[in-house]
């Protein structure tokens, strides 16, 4: 049989029959016009290629199943424009599942990072606050932690406003340059 000479209806009648020259046929006939084609559409070789590759690969895949209700050609540049559709459709998902991963990895951690400095802060305002005098500790505390005044911790403790403001303020210049000296290696806390 001379394939060349053959008609698209005729090809396309021979490979549902399973005709492997067939499909040669359709493919030498068709292969260089459709890559040219994608790659308009592509501008990528290598994915074009891959494209023509794989719509040929389901023209004999599913030759008993495809009706073709146009031409040859038409179904053949249908399945070459869905393919690259399709390529398109998976390249956005593609690229926003990066970038939600790649916002998670930055985001997720400076989370973690920034977790990790509060925590260390706190461990260090802790720390320094243990060593301070028993006293002084007492109304930084009450003033800082409780949120009470300075006549409320005098009435407490039974000092004076002036001592009890006076203790707090002698125990931020203690505790400030130790704070400012940590805060210096990770300014954006």
């Amino acid at each position: 049989m001379n394939y060349p000479k053959l008609k698209d209806e005729e090809l396309t009648a021979l490979l549902k029959q399973g005709d492997a020259y067939s499909y040669t046929e359709i493919f030498e006939r068709y292969n260089r016009l459709l890559l040219r084609h994608a790659y308009r559409l592509l501008s990528n070789d290598d994915k074009a290629h891959d494209v023509i590759q794989d719509v040929f690969l389901q023209l004999w895949q599913k030759r008993n199943e495809i009706e073709f209700n146009s031409s040859l050609s038409g179904y053949l540049f249908t399945a070459v424009k869905n393919r690259i559709f399709k390529l398109f459709a998976h390249q956005k998902v593609v690229l926003r599942y990066a970038a939600s991963i790649s916002a998670f990895m930055i985001e997720g951690y400076n989370i973690v990072e920034d977790s990790l400095m509060e925590k260390e802060l706190s461990a260090l305002i802790s720390k320094e606050i243990d060593a301070l005098p028993s006293k002084m500790r007492e109304v930084f505390i009450l003033n800082k932690k409780e949120h009470l005044t300075y006549k409320e911790i005098a009435e407490r403790l039974n000092i004076t406003d002036q001592t009890a403001k006076q203790q707090v303020y002698k125990a931020m210049k203690i505790l400030k340059p130790k704070i400012d000296g940590f805060l210096a290696f990770f300014p954006f806390l």
